[in-house]
């Protein structure tokens, strides 16, 4: 192993230990603290979601004193190993707890004294306000290192201080420091904001419906089911890995636990069964990153998505559903290959008939048809959440092993467990997210990005490629997320409706209303509107319309419901490309915790799984270019139809490999033929010709192998 893997299994360990929250013994008085305080606050945030009047500011507030005391206490400021230290660490994790808790009360107890004298800071305010923000960026050291805490400082003194010596679009002639700790601690824009809100509300309900679900049996459940189901298939092992990570993936939203999860059972199958090690490793951390695209729980991203774009949740979960299939099938291509090549051998999974597995769990599935539901019929997701762990419990007395006292304080402690370190990364990039607001540098980002790309949406896809790879190397997924959606949404918006009104003028199909503003433009080029024209043309006349009516042009020309999908789609875009973090070195937490347990290097494993999770940039692909998103059910199937074969067929180019090898010219035909399945454009035979080419390869590929005794047919 190279002295740069043997580094990175240092951090890697190291990384991980903070994520799993290897926690004081629970045994000890402290875990059992923890546990008893983790019960209560969950019990306390039901409360909140469901029958409070208290205001939301003032929930928020209770919120970070809470999981900053839990966190506090769960994830150690240092590692000691002698006792002396340790119980030194204990007293200082114990003491900034404290100060947290003081820092919730003073807010509740003197807002209404600090509006009395007119907003005007006393000695105390100003103790408590920066102990507040302090606490936050210790919070986010301990669980994600030192990015997060070292990009809200620099946030935060922009705009106080450095932010008026820059000259050009960047410069900002600044606020005063009491003005920013206003707004950060004392205000609803801040840490206690619309993220921290979106914290205790969904994020939060969501977590402890996952863990309910999994103290109930439901993961076994999910497991066993998955190696029934793709046991016996051609690499067999691997498909179990993807089927059980989408359906984990799914309830739990996190991509390492999903990884911890069930990478124990799978990576060993797969190695049984004559994968390669790396492989095997790079598909479950593939597989497991993707279950932050599967509703209904999506990670925090979903909720998120939802209350920036203010689109109801369940509208966002429903166009999610198709493209998070097409990521798993697209993992699934990579293990059929990679089975073909590497002759995977048929492995005895111990598994009982798929029927009676389902007749013992069937009731696991009641608590997520419950949730749909509910969803569906138009009930707040924090509503159906509650109901849902209400239904988990009811539904685990019809299994041999029902939930009783224990097991609901077990679920509520753990839950509150697993949102402890969520919360406070959220609470804590809710300080960035202001300092956007207050000094407009989103608005400032995208004009410059949009200037960048030339007015390219492919560039821009790049551009925002580029800079969710960046951003993840020092922020969890979530974290990327919104920073990119602050900063990025509205160029992406904007690129690709302006694409489609190019479409509509060059098909002809532009609105008489909308015609109107290119009258003031240019009158004489604006008549030619009411027929086709060149796409050069169009281009050429919609960048003379200035951007203050550009807006305005838009309105006019599309359908507010398509509008609003178009936002879908570039929040949608950000969302999946903030998810390449996960699989993509130098730091990828995924395929780190995936090569822990298959013993492979992390580094090489990461390059492996980065491979391997390429629908994270095809299928943001779709939702640019084409109508995947907010199109018509019969386009939506279709592009999803010939989605599947294409991204098939790119596989089979990238790996040199469908049933058996490709050479040179074969490989250059499959990739052909992929990409005209997956390029957009509006005559079906195109598409359906790419198809017939890459379906004879296949039989063509399929008629050459070679089946030794004892593979996998």
């Amino acid at each position: 192993m190279s002295s740069i893997d043997a580094n990175t299994d240092q951090e890697t360990a190291a990384k991980l230990k903070s994520l799993e929250l290897l926690q004081r013994p629970e045994h000890s008085l402290t875990g059992r603290f923890i546990y008893w305080a983790g019960v209560a606050f969950a019990l306390v945030h039901i409360y909140f979601n469901t029958l409070s009047t208290v205001s939301e500011l003032r929930v928020s507030a209770i919120h970070f004193g809470g999981f900053a005391l839990l966190c506090a206490l769960m994830v150690p400021m240092m590692r000691c190993n002698t006792s002396a230290g340790r119980r030194i660490t204990l007293i200082l994790d114990i003491l900034l707890g404290c100060a947290a808790i003081a820092c919730t009360l003073y807010l509740i107890g003197f807002e209404d004294a600090l509006y009395a004298r007119g907003v005007k800071f006393d000695d105390l305010d100003w103790v408590f306000s920066l102990c507040a923000i302090f606490i936050a960026l210790e919070m986010a050291r301990r669980t994600t290192g030192w990015f997060i805490p070292c990009m809200i400082l620099v946030a935060l003194t922009y705009v106080f201080w450095w932010g008026q010596y820059i000259d050009g679009i960047f410069g900002f002639p600044g606020l005063s420091l009491e003005t920013l700790l206003y707004r950060s601690y004392f205000s609803s824009e801040g840490m206690f904001g619309q993220i921290a809100r979106i914290s205790w509300t969904y994020v939060f309900m969501f977590i402890l419906f996952g863990a309910f679900l999994v103290k109930s049996g439901a993961g076994d459940f999910i497991i066993e089911l998955s190696r029934c189901a793709a046991g016996r298939m051609v690499g067999g092992p691997g498909f179990v890995a993807v089927l059980g990570s989408g359906l984990m993936g799914s309830v739990s939203g996190s991509s390492v636990a999903n990884t911890v999860s069930t990478g124990v059972i799978t990576i060993p199958l797969m190695q049984k069964a004559g994968f390669p090690a790396r492989f095997a490793a790079g598909v479950e951390a593939a597989a497991s990153t993707g279950g932050q695209l599967m509703p209904p729980v999506m990670g925090a991203g979903a909720f998120i998505m939802a209350s920036y774009t203010q689109i109801p949740y369940v509208d966002v979960i429903a166009v999610a559903a198709l493209p998070a299939l097409l990521y798993f099938l697209s993992v699934g291509f990579f293990v059929r290959v990679e089975a073909m090549r590497s002759q995977a051998q048929a492995v005895e999974l111990d598994t009982r008939p798929i029927g009676e597995v389902f007749r013992d769990g069937w009731h696991y599935l009641l608590p997520l048809v419950v949730l749909v539901s509910l969803l569906i019929y138009g009930f707040t997701p924090t509503y159906a959440a509650g109901i849902s762990i209400i239904s988990v419990v009811v539904a685990s007395w019809l299994s041999k092993h029902p939930m009783g006292l224990k097991d609901v304080f077990d679920a509520l402690a753990q839950g509150s467990k697993n949102m402890a370190t969520t919360a406070m990364l959220l609470i804590a990039v809710g300080l960035v997210v202001n300092v956007v607001a207050m000094t407009g540098i989103g608005n400032t980002f995208s004009l410059m990005v949009a200037e960048w790309a030339g007015g390219s949406l492919l560039i821009t896809l790049l551009l925002v490629a580029l800079a969710s790879l960046i951003l993840g190397m020092g922020l969890p997924v979530t974290a990327a997320y919104i920073v990119l959606a602050t900063l990025s949404a509205p160029a992406l918006y904007n690129l690709i409706a302006e694409m489609q009104l190019v479409d509509m003028m060059v098909n002809g199909t532009l609105p008489e209303v909308a015609r109107t503003i290119f009258l003031l433009v240019d009158a004489d080029k604006a008549a030619l509107l009411a027929e086709p024209m060149s796409k050069v043309d169009a281009q050429q006349l919609l960048a003379l319309v200035p951007g203050d009516f550009k807006g305005q042009l838009l309105e006019q020309a599309i359908d507010p419901a398509h509008l609003t999908m178009i936002l879908l789609s570039a929040h949608m875009i950000i969302f999946w490309l903030s998810q390449d973090s996960n699989v993509t070195p130098p730091v990828c937490l995924t395929a780190f915790a995936a090569a822990a347990i298959a013993k492979t290097p992390p580094m090489a494993t990461g390059f492996t799984a980065w491979k391997i999770a390429k629908g994270l940039y095809i299928v943001p692909l779709l939702f640019a270019y084409t109508n995947f998103i907010g199109g018509t059910t019969a386009e939506v199937l279709s592009i999803f139809f010939f989605a599947i074969f294409g991204i098939y067929a790119l596989v089979g180019f990238m790996e040199g490999y469908l049933e058996s090898p490709l050479n040179p010219l074969l490989r250059l035909i499959s990739g052909v033929a992929g990409g005209v399945m997956l390029w957009p454009h509006s005559e079906w035979w195109m598409s359906s010709l790419g198809l017939l080419v890459f379906l004879a390869l296949f039989i063509y590929s399929r008629s050459r192998r070679e089946i030794p005794s004892g593979a996998l047919a």
